[in-house]
């Protein structure tokens, strides 16, 4: 069985197919593993969402939650207009547009609309709603833990991390050794703030993968294979303009 780790799609989901082709993902006898961050900033978060749902019912991926993807339930249930405003902020207008149509807000986002956005999403796609919700936060086995940001150093028992902080952790984490003896493979920051490029960063028994597809960068996916590591990269074919989805 080969294992691929892919971490922030954030709607590129082209790029999210073109390197399920070019590892010839095999869903019989391949495990892939999602590392959260599905949404926001790209153009297409409905089909990235609706593809991770239908390869993890079937069986064929392992997902968990990206702070993104918590963001975005946030937005659905809270209300509060300072999540709301950070939702804004990274990106999620590009992910009401998607889920709602790119003429939804028409050059004007409105309380009204962000309202009716979230009435629409609840109505139309409770499924894809549902799944977020439920995605874990991390997933383990024998040799490495899967994770979105990173654990937190200062625990002797990595698990007792808060899950805000499995989503969102950063300097604390990659800056520190970890005492776990496994090897934490991880997203959100991206390899550039890492290495200062684009490509796979291997640590200290930290492994982050982040290529920063969304911003024109490249799409990493990691082979864990039983006598190390290759890895596989898609360049950003489409990037968007980052400056009109916020």
């Amino acid at each position: 069985m080969r294992t691929f780790v892919i971490s922030d799609i954030h709607g590129m989901y082209d790029e999210f197919c073109e390197m399920l082709e070019q590892i010839s993902f095999d869903a019989d006898s391949d495990k892939l593993i999602l590392l959260g961050d599905y949404i926001d900033r790209g153009c297409k978060s409905k089909e990235v969402v609706q593809r991770v749902k239908a390869l993890t019912e079937q069986q064929q991926a392992i997902a968990i939650k990206g702070n993104h993807d918590e963001m975005f339930l946030e937005f659905l249930y809270s209300g509060e207009p300072q999540k709301t405003e950070r939702y804004l902020r990274n990106g999620g207008k590009a992910t009401l547009e998607s889920f709602c149509g790119t003429d939804w807000f028409q050059n004007e986002v409105t309380d009204q609309k962000l309202q009716s956005a979230r009435e629409h999403i609840l109505q139309h796609y409770a499924e894809e709603v549902a799944f977020l919700q439920q995605l874990p936060y991390y997933y383990e086995t024998k040799e490495h833990i899967f994770v979105h940001a990173g654990i937190n150093p200062a625990y002797e028992d990595w698990r007792e991390t808060p899950p805000y902080e499995m989503i969102w952790i950063r300097d604390a984490f990659y800056h520190q050794p970890v005492k776990e003896a496994r090897t934490v493979v991880f997203g959100h920051t991206t390899c550039s703030t890492l290495h200062e490029k684009p490509d796979v960063w291997f640590g200290e028994r930290k492994i982050g993968i982040d290529g920063a597809c969304v911003y024109g960068s490249q799409l990493n996916c990691l082979e864990i294979k039983p006598d190390g590591y290759a890895v596989h990269v898609v360049r950003t074919k489409n990037p968007p303009n980052l400056a009109e989805k916020q």
